[in-house]
């Protein structure tokens, strides 16, 4: 596994790579015995296309990713992948579209799991009444991820 630590307009981000697909985009630094930092021609795209998209020129991302979780899991974050650009849905937008409509806590957290930030949109999930909650990285991370989006 390879990794990039990024200085983005947010702040710290590592961007994670493993048999030639993105496996985690990430807030902070991070460090494991298994992350080798050599840069690939994968994490220097990524990285391009993270900057692009800060600075308003990306709408959409072209990188092979691997998703990895349980089948309830991969459903919501394939979900989130449907979500538009500029556009955001509750948990129960979320619930209702994988078929299961009282499933919002559970949609909840996967969405908390979900390891590819950004390009998986989970920024883009809000609450029933249209109010920013929870993300990992810090509610004030997703209502600049939002921003930018509405800019």
């Amino acid at each position: 596994m390879f990794y990039l630590h990024y200085k983005s307009p947010l702040g710290i981000i590592t961007i994670i790579e493993q048999n030639g697909k993105i496996t985690e985009i990430s807030f902070g630094k991070k460090y494991t015995a298994e992350l080798i930092n050599t840069p690939t021609p994968l994490l220097g795209i990524a990285k391009k296309q993270l900057e692009e998209y800060f600075s308003g020129k990306r709408k959409f991302f072209d990188l092979p990713i691997a998703l990895s979780g349980t089948n309830f899991q991969l459903k919501v974050w394939n979900e989130l992948l449907r979500i538009d650009y500029g556009s955001t849905k509750s948990y129960k937008d979320i619930a209702n579209a994988i078929g299961n409509p009282k499933a919002c806590r559970a949609v909840g957290q996967a969405i908390h799991k979900n390891l590819i930030a950004i390009i998986v949109p989970c920024h883009r999930v809000v609450g029933s009444n249209g109010k920013i909650t929870g993300y990992a990285a810090g509610v004030d991370i997703k209502q600049k991820l939002i921003n930018i989006e509405k800019s």
